[in-house]
């Protein structure tokens, strides 16, 4: 038990032991109900965004000081001189940091929602706005505003005899796929 803790309080092991410990905690916080590990939500900017940051985080430091305090048993163990010693300390440190990143990478890649790509059928509810001088049931562009905060020109078509100007906002309210157009109702008006 000595030797693992003069290697787990030895360089490099230990630059990652005091993460390992806030991890540590935070989930027996969590387990005894003090913490939500639900409400730990950011991003990572490391390929990890949509997966639990609680998750991947501790994923991440139990693997890379793992892999410290191994490398750093082994450099240990070469018997080298100071210099070359600590430079491949600071080699250990980096490397098992990128060790730690591209296994927890692989480890949550099964589970992470697979992205969704924008469709036409995303418009449907949204206010537009008319481009157009009128709207007929064969002609009309009107501007849609998506989520993302993008912009689309559509083409738009209403069933009814709606007066429509250019700059009158409308609803779409269903999407044509034959026809590749959208349903509008002005927007005081009710379904």
């Amino acid at each position: 038990m000595g030797e693992f803790a003069a290697a787990a309080l030895s360089f490099p092991a230990v630059v990652l032991g005091v993460p390992l410990v806030l991890v540590v905690v935070f989930w027996l916080l969590a387990v005894l109900g003090v913490l939500d590990s639900d409400d730990v939500g950011f991003e990572l900017g490391l390929g990890l965004g949509d997966f639990p940051a609680a998750i991947s985080v501790s994923l991440l430091v139990a693997v890379s000081w793992f892999a410290s305090l191994a490398g750093g048993v082994l450099v240990d163990q070469a018997d080298l001189p100071p210099v070359p010693h600590t430079l491949l300390d600071l080699g250990v440190l980096l490397l098992s940091l990128l060790l730690g990143l591209l296994l927890t990478r692989l480890a949550i890649e099964p589970f992470r929602k697979p992205e969704r790509s924008a469709s036409r059928v995303d418009f449907v509810g949204r206010t537009c706005v008319v481009r157009t001088g009128t709207v007929t049931s064969d002609f009309g562009q009107a501007e849609v505003t998506s989520a993302d905060g993008s912009s689309a020109l559509v083409q738009v078509r209403q069933t009814g005899r709606d007066p429509f100007a250019a700059g009158d906002t409308a609803v779409i309210y269903q999407y044509d796929p034959d026809g590749e157009f959208f349903w509008v109702v002005p927007l005081n008006s009710s379904l």
